[in-house]
């Protein structure tokens, strides 16, 4: 009777358990950054953020970020990169891409946005990180159009705070800059390797 009524028990805790257990939405596509400083995971939202998704992602898989630094890095900001080689020679991109900064994304303490000029629809193949919650960077602010989030750090957060921490000076007329080069070694999908290299 005992054996029966533990049977019975588990059967029901089994299907509350089954009841009770949201079914997760599938996770976006996640890159590993690998820097000179240690590795960051970032998750991308294509859902959010489909247009800077892509762009982004057609940069990492034609090996594009290889060797590009993060040449700007503002303590209790953010850290800049994927458009500069260690010499400060800035790299060819591609086209511009439209802004999507109303999709509902904060700038957020270790979210990753797409870098841009005073254009709003001028984003290529720059992005940071920021290191602290930036609402004075979500649409509309700061300058009617905002910047446009398109995915998250998921681990590495030490490495992240590691390059926050790094010193910094005016080199080749840009400020900001890591007095000590923060090398971006490579951008790949998790669990593969860029489809194209340099």
């Amino acid at each position: 009777m005992q054996t029966k009524i533990a049977t019975w028990w588990a059967g029901l805790l089994l299907a509350m358990a089954m009841v009770a257990t949201p079914v997760l939405a599938e996770s976006g596509p996640v890159v590993k950054v690998e820097t000179s400083l240690g590795e960051i995971l970032v998750e991308l939202n294509p859902d959010r953020a489909p247009i800077s998704v892509d762009n982004f992602l057609k940069y990492v898989d034609a090996g594009f970020y290889n060797g590009t630094i993060f040449h700007r890095v503002i303590e209790g900001f953010m850290i800049q990169g994927g458009g500069y080689t260690s010499s400060l020679k800035s790299k060819k991109a591609y086209a511009a891409i439209e802004l999507e900064s109303r999709n509902g994304l904060k700038n957020e303490k270790y979210t990753v946005s797409m870098a841009r000029t005073p254009d709003p629809n001028s984003a290529t193949s720059q992005f940071f990180i920021n290191v602290v919650d930036n609402p004075r960077l979500d649409y509309p602010d700061p300058d009617g159009h905002g910047y446009a989030v398109f995915g998250r750090v998921v681990a590495g957060f030490e490495t992240v705070d590691k390059i926050t921490g790094v010193k910094t000076l005016t080199r080749g007329g840009m400020a900001d800059v890591p007095s000590d080069t923060v090398l971006i070694r490579e951008i790949v999908r998790q669990g593969g390797e860029s489809r194209t290299k340099d």
